[in-house]
């Protein structure tokens, strides 16, 4: 029998394999998610985390959660919380694995004071600016700190005195003394230490003094005795530093392995202009179903599912690219196909009245909850006189491959009856087309006639004296260019923020079954789209629906038009 072809292995994973085989750590793999609690997570912080923790699981190791804190001046609760959320809900966990990089300020200052003592760290006491003055360029070698001959014991007393609190916010800062010509402009003696009076949201007021990311980054690591520090390519060129902490200090080192990150289209992944379009009001808050933070696309219905689809089909590359957007709603749609139950919601209403309906007959007819699921079973929708069907599914004057509701046409009720229109009421006024009169086929119950006439097209609809008004929010993508981030001359990347990325529908209509439904549950409003009732503004018995994808397969197209070039 041919064997079942199996996946190929991405680098890292290979890299892995070697290492297992070598025996390098001992059998152990061991990563760790290290998010800043500086923001809400994004997509792209999703691929870390289906990368960090799947790799743990995959090779029966651990991950560690830990919180990279050493910037209290934009760190804040409220996005620790909100990240320990995201990675629970994508399905993941660190177990009694929960750390902080603040755990380890003390015993990253007696690092600090081991440097010192081996002549590799000083005080120095140009400004941040002169500072960055004496770095030189990439085409230039940098300039020595007229400190940086101190001697060991004037670096001690002066470090330990930065740490007291004894000099102004950014007087003075601890420096590694490595090599101010190095082609590599992170080991120009970086900084290791800034003066900062800033309450931290753990340590409170104890530190006068905070690490740099660079030196808390690498010994973390090594404290946990993590294997494998996955990274995002940014990281590629603080390698080197990365290394020369550890090795300086001959502590257990482990091994930092860089992979493109994630960008998308029609979005930004900057934390920075995350927070920008926050605090300037272009969304309504990280969690905005517009933003691709997870916490935003939760909110606007995706799964969790998805998500980790999504991050495997991506894969891992040593090179940066962008991802369509497509792909990702279409591997929620792909999910919700399968798990979300069918309703009928008509999101521009049209009366349409049958006349030759009795006025006080109400009917409840079967619906098929998920055709892909059969298990879902079925449920009742009452069928009365007056109906709503979408304003879209009618036109007065239609054209020629037009196979909906038009005057003399008979077409299909979803569940229902075959009904023709005969006559189309306006207002006096506008000349819109207000109300629809139609007359309905008694024998044609459950959608077929027995004599075998066919019609061409089939509409969703919502009994008017049972329907439930509701709030719908269409959204689409937020940014008009593909590429926001890449800015033309004179512009800043909001003006790039699509003006229609949010419509709001109101009322719509949706048939009594969603009366109750409840925040955060998903549906297919059949011939529309998916969506999800929202979790911060649906109230018992008025839920509001957000649209997490239409039905429309913009990457299955994509895919077509790729395979045909190819």
């Amino acid at each position: 029998m041919p064997q079942e072809k199996t996946k190929p292995k991405d680098f890292i994973r290979a890299i892995i394999d070697e290492d297992l085989r070598t025996d390098k750590y001992g059998g152990r793999v061991h990563t760790r998610f290290p998010p800043e609690p500086n923001g809400y997570l994004h997509i792209g912080h999703a691929k870390s985390i289906c990368l960090n923790f799947g790799i743990a699981d995959e090779y029966g190791g651990l991950c560690n959660l830990r919180f990279d804190d050493t910037n209290p001046t934009k760190e804040d609760v409220e996005y620790v919380e909100s990240i320990m959320e995201d990675v629970r809900w994508l399905g993941y966990d660190w177990g009694d694995r929960l750390y902080y990089a603040s755990d380890y300020f003390e015993q990253l200052y007696q690092y600090a004071i081991e440097l010192i003592k081996m002549g590799k760290a000083y005080v120095c006491d140009l400004s941040p600016e002169e500072i960055r003055q004496y770095r030189g360029t990439l085409t230039e070698p940098g300039k020595e700190s007229p400190y940086r001959n101190r001697s060991v014991e004037e670096n001690l007393d002066l470090f330990q005195r930065m740490r007291v609190g004894e000099f102004p916010d950014g007087s003075r800062t601890l420096r590694a003394k490595i090599d101010m010509a190095s082609p590599n402009l992170n080991m120009r003696d970086p900084v290791i230490y800034r003066i900062m009076r800033v309450p931290h949201h753990r340590t409170g007021d104890k530190w006068s003094i905070y690490p740099m990311y660079d030196f808390t980054h690498c010994l973390s690591d090594s404290i946990e005795r993590i294997t494998h520090s996955l990274c995002t390519l940014e990281f590629e060129d603080h390698r080197p530093l990365y290394d020369w902490f550890l090795d300086q200090l001959g502590v257990y080192h482990p091994r930092q392995i860089e992979f493109a990150r994630l960008n998308l289209s029609h979005t930004v992944m900057s934390k920075r202009m995350l927070g920008q379009l926050v605090d300037e009001g272009y969304v309504r808050g990280w969690d905005d179903p517009r933003m691709p933070t997870i916490a935003g696309l939760r909110r606007r219905g995706y799964t969790p599912e998805a998500i980790r689809t999504f991050c495997d089909r991506i894969g891992l590359a040593k090179r940066d690219s962008m991802v369509d957007i497509a792909l990702l709603e279409h591997c929620v749609r792909e999910d919700l196909n399968k798990r979300a139950q069918r309703v009928m919601g008509v999101l521009h209403p049209l009366k349409v009245v049958i006349e030759n309906y009795p006025e006080d007959k109400v009917e409840e007819l079967d619906a098929i909850n998920n055709p892909e699921d059969p298990s879902m079973g079925t449920r009742k929708v009452p069928f009365s006189r007056e109906l709503y069907i979408e304003r879209d599914d009618f036109m007065e004057n239609p054209p020629k491959k037009f196979f909906r509701l038009a005057p003399g046409r008979e077409v299909r009720l979803r569940y229902a009856y075959f009904i023709t229109c005969v006559d189309v009421i306006k207002d006096e006024n506008t000349g819109e087309v207000i109300e629809l009169r139609c007359t309905y086929d008694p024998a044609t119950r459950g959608g077929d006639a027995p004599d075998g006439r066919k019609v061409r097209g089939t509409l969703h609809w919502v009994s008017a004296a049972h329907a439930i008004p509701v709030e719908v929010r269409l959204y689409e993508h937020l940014f008009l260019k593909p590429d926001p981030g890449d800015v033309e001359k004179g512009k800043t990347f909001k003006e790039y923020i699509n003006p229609n990325s949010l419509v709001v529908l109101n009322p719509c209509y949706v048939e009594p079954s969603l009366a109750n439904a409840k925040p955060g549950e998903r549906f297919q409003f059949e011939r529309v789209g998916y969506f999800c009732v929202d979790s911060v503004d649906s109230k018992p018995g008025t839920p509001v629906f957000n649209r997490t994808a239409t039905l429309r397969d913009t990457w299955a197209k994509i895919q077509k038009r790729e395979a045909k070039n190819q």
